[in-house]
């Protein structure tokens, strides 16, 4: 389940266009944007990333994190243990999971072979609105398809929307790491859980047997 969230999550976002070439106001059609043109960017990489698989990072880097809200997604899974936190300590641990998620997704991308996507209708999006989800189908043949729902945030000031959350089969990646997470967090503090974190975003990317 792991392994399935990270995967979509990071088709769905990689993109072959810089960030200021996406209008991230429509969270619809800046989700279909990106996700159209990521599989060409993961092909024509394919060569450079076969020979340095740590290329990986970068273009997660730089197409995929600027679509991510990872300081709200940190926040929430802290939820409970924010009272009485320390601001600094807080502050690491959003960069601690910022540059996890960073990891994750491009050791993810390794397993990238030929999906394709299909979106569901367009949500009306009031323009009171701050949450709104986008259903997409995963192909990947001949097993099932893969139903997913993501869930964005609109930032008050900008007007611009970034993803925050996962639900895949009834489960959401916030909700499931939450629960992986919150009881070391109880015992040890953020600190511990935020350094565990550094260890595993310094880990090299490499490639494994495919999903």
């Amino acid at each position: 389940m792991k392994k399935l969230f990270l995967l979509v999550m990071t088709f769905l976002f990689s993109s072959y266009v810089t960030a200021q070439e996406i209008d991230r106001t429509q969270p619809y059609a800046m989700m279909k944007q990106v996700a159209e043109q990521s599989f060409e960017r993961l092909k024509s990489e394919q060569a450079n990333i076969k020979q340095n698989p740590e290329l990986l990072k970068v273009i997660v880097e730089e197409e995929l994190m600027p679509y991510i809200n990872a300081k709200y997604a940190a926040l929430k899974l802290l939820g409970p243990n924010l009272k009485g936190a320390e601001r600094a300590d807080v502050g690491v641990f959003i960069e601690a999971f910022r540059g996890y998620l960073v990891t994750s997704y491009a050791q993810v991308l390794t397993q990238y072979t030929d999906q394709t996507i299909e979106f569901g209708p367009e949500p009306i999006v009031k323009a009171s609105s701050r949450i709104t989800s986008v259903k997409v189908d995963i192909i990947d043949s001949p097993r099932p398809n893969i139903k997913l729902e993501f869930k964005l945030r609109k930032d008050k000031k900008t007007g611009e929307w970034k993803a925050f959350d996962m639900v895949a089969e009834g489960i959401s990646l916030l909700s499931s790491k939450q629960s992986e997470w919150n009881s070391k967090i109880r015992q040890q503090g953020i600190l511990a859980v935020a350094e565990e974190l550094e260890k595993l975003a310094q880990q090299r990317i490499r490639f494994e047997s495919k999903l």
